[in-house]
Order: structure tokens, then C-alpha cells, then sequence
């Protein structure tokens, strides 16, 4: 499933439109701790979190996901926005849980 995909199925509620929409993404990763997902975020992956920072987007961008899932109803703030859209990267948002959000993204990707 490519980024633009999980765009169009309004699943997530898309806060940032990222410049990767033909990226794949290859699996779902959860991970609250910046310096874990530094070390083990894979490459493409849709990245679920309620870490709605900017330094979650720098880790993002090191890291080369394909989008960023904040989960819990967390909202970014408007310089987390404004910088999403400086470094291209796709934000969403869900009510979800992080489990939650995992398992769908997940499920989409195996349907």
C-alpha cells in the first residue's frame, strides 16, 4: 500500500500531505521513545505514536518512514505542522488507540 493509498481510504484524518505519496510502506511500528525508534524504526515503515512533536518528526525524517500516525487523539501543534510540511513528511491523525491504529494499518497492508 502506498502513502497516497492510505490518503485516499480516510481511514486516518490526514494533517500534512508529505511529497513520498508513491512511497510504499512496508509494515506498521510502534514506539513512544525517540531514541528506541531512532535505533529501530524500519525504513518505509508507517510509524504510530502519541509523541506529536517536532523531534518525532526529525526521528521521522532520520529514520526514513513513510508517515508519521499520531494515535490517542493527539494534535500536533502548529509548528509540528508547519515543520511536517518544511521536511515533506505525511502526518495523520487518529482517535484510535495505538493498538488500534497498528492492527488497521496492518490489515490494510496484508488485505
Amino acid at each position: 500500500m502506498t502513502v497516497q493509498a492510505l490518503i485516499e481510504s480516510q481511514v486516518f484524518t490526514l494533517i500534512n500531505k508529505g511529497d513520498t505519496l508513491q512511497r510504499e510502506i512496508t509494515a506498521p511500528f510502534c514506539c513512544d521513545l525517540l531514541s528506541i525508534a531512532m535505533g529501530k524504526a524500519p525504513s518505509g515503515c508507517g510509524w504510530v505514536t502519541v509523541m506529536g512533536n517536532v523531534n518525532t518528526l526529525a526521528v521521522a525524517a532520520l529514520t526514513d518512514t513513510a508517515c508519521v500516525i499520531l494515535a490517542e487523539g493527539i494534535t500536533p501543534e502548529d509548528a509540528v505542522v508547519k515543520k511536517a510540511k518544511e521536511q515533506s513528511i505525511t502526518v495523520f491523525q487518529t482517535e484510535m488507540s495505538v493498538f488500534e491504529a497498528a492492527l488497521t494499518l496492518y490489515q490494510m497492508l496484508h488485505d
